[in-house]
């Protein structure tokens, strides 16, 4: 492992994008081109986005639906990004609210905010748009961040910045899929994407980001250009006070961002360690590069397509666990999608499952698989017996709405803690050249896609495996683990 020190996010990209992306380039990808500046004193960041939306559907389109999910910020949202428990630590200044306005929309008929939360941004088309064709717009709009360290705020140390922009709904057999936030789990439920931004800031940042790209500066400004290809979202983290150390995982290099880990290069190790690992036991990593930042998130982590965080709040034996989980992601999300709204446990699941094979690949992290399955089953016991003594009974169903779920504590014993027993037993029942070739097929094949849980069963039935009832009696909660 060679590592050196990071000067500038991308001043020291010498590759250029020509390299993988994960979502393969079908003509009709749907392309963004987004233009906008970073004013601090004020927590707005104001842009333009130019959007090339292709009808990739069977049916003519009238309206086009973008998910707002900055609006989950804003004063009175129905559904708080951050749940009760989180508040707190989140909110490091009191109460503190942010929101996307949307200032124009051009070339369509018209536009209009609706959703059950305010989380919809409806575009009505100035005339049909037929299967194969395209539609061009620009759409105008102003992000305001909170005061919160979180997927989208102004942080005590950093400025975190994902998902401030109108993201096109996925499209689903009956329509466009609109989902409201949730502070139990992730929402997102996006499709793949080329993205290229260009965002001008004071200098004297440094800005982490996924895909690639440069930072040129320009007296006291300066502009961090980027371009990601084939992913589902675009993210990037700002700060000043940010250290860089970097490595390489077989050809795919590897960032780490850090503020206040005491110890950075055991972290970028486990993250070197893991694109390794994953990228020969499920497939080749997908992306140019993956980069990995510590910011002050108040939960364990969060992934984004090439580009992942981890909380500066965690305990030093945690953080190779976490790592492991937040790279996995780059599979069991970024990769290959699902709808994670509907069913969380097949990514979340799964990704926590990977993080256990990790451990137990690398003992030097002071881990093991066993550890993490015993971890995994005495928890998910422990909620199952105190909701049934609270309730009567447990509702152990694993294919659910994240706001079906009644808080935190539930939905994690369901998607992480179930899906890695799952997974486990899964593994025990076929064996593991049957197990492994089924989660390779899960890559080959959905790569790019938005995979349903019938699709992973399929992957494994290819195999050679027959776990139709095995997973059917999980995510119905016949199974009494």
């Amino acid at each position: 492992m060679r590592k050196f020190l990071c000067l500038f996010a991308g001043a020291l990209l010498a590759f250029g994008t020509a390299g993988l992306s994960a979502c393969r380039h079908e003509s009709g990808t749907a392309r963004y081109s987004i233009t906008g500046e970073y004013f601090p004193e004020e927590n707005k960041l104001v842009a333009e986005m130019e959007a090339v939306i292709p009808n990739r559907t069977e049916n003519t389109l009238e309206t086009l639906s973008f998910e707002l999910w900055a609006n989950a910020y804003r004063e009175g949202a129905r559904y708080a990004p951050v749940s009760e428990l989180y508040r707190a630590t989140a909110y490091y200044a009191g109460e503190s609210y942010g929101g996307v306005e949307i200032t124009a929309v051009e070339g369509a008929a018209g536009y209009s905010v609706c959703g059950e939360d305010e989380n919809i941004l409806s575009v009505s088309l100035g005339e049909p748009l037929y299967p194969g064709e395209s539609a061009s717009l620009k759409i105008c709009f102003t992000t305001t961040l909170a005061n919160v360290d979180h997927r989208l705020g102004a942080g005590q140390k950093n400025v975190v910045l994902t998902h401030f922009y109108p993201a096109l709904c996925s499209y689903g057999g009956d329509g466009f899929r609109e989902y409201v936030y949730s502070s139990n789990g992730d929402p997102f439920v996006s499709d793949c994407a080329d993205y290229t931004l260009s965002l001008t800031m004071p200098a004297g940042y440094k800005a982490a980001f996924n895909g690639v790209g440069s930072t040129l500066s320009e007296g006291e400004k300066q502009t961090v250009s980027v371009t990601a290809e084939g992913v589902r979202d675009v993210a990037l983290v700002l700060g000043k006070e940010l250290n860089c150390m970097s490595a390489e995982a077989g050809e795919v290099p590897v960032e780490y961002w850090y503020t206040s880990d005491p110890a950075p290069e055991t972290t970028l190790k486990a993250a070197t360690d893991a694109v390794s690992y994953f990228s020969r036991t499920f497939g080749s990593y997908g992306y140019p590069r993956y980069t990995l930042v510590e910011t002050d998130f108040p939960y364990g982590g969060m992934e984004y397509s090439g580009l992942a965080m981890i909380s500066s709040a965690l305990q030093r034996a945690d953080v190779p666990a976490v790592v492991a989980h937040e790279t996995a992601h780059q599979w069991w999300y970024g990769m290959v999608g699902s709808n994670q709204f509907e069913n969380a446990w097949q990514d979340e699941g799964l990704a926590e499952y990977s993080a256990a094979l990790f451990l137990g690949a690398y003992p030097e992290y002071g881990d093991s698989y066993e550890a993490a399955m015993k971890r995994s089953e005495s928890g998910y016991r422990a909620f199952f017996s105190y909701r049934s003594q609270i309730a009567g009974e447990a509702d152990t169903t694993m294919n659910r709405p994240l706001t079906a779920f009644t808080g935190e504590y539930e939905y994690r014993n369901i998607a992480y803690d179930k899906g890695v027993i799952l997974f486990d037993r899964v593994r025990a029942a076929v064996g593991d050249r049957k197990f492994f070739t089924g989660l390779k097929n899960y890559v080959s094949g959905y790569t790019g896609k938005i995979a349903a849980p019938e699709d992973l069963i399929s992957c494994f039935h290819r195999a050679g495996a027959n776990v139709e009832g095995l997973f059917r009696s999980f995510t119905d909660g016949a199974c009494v683990i």
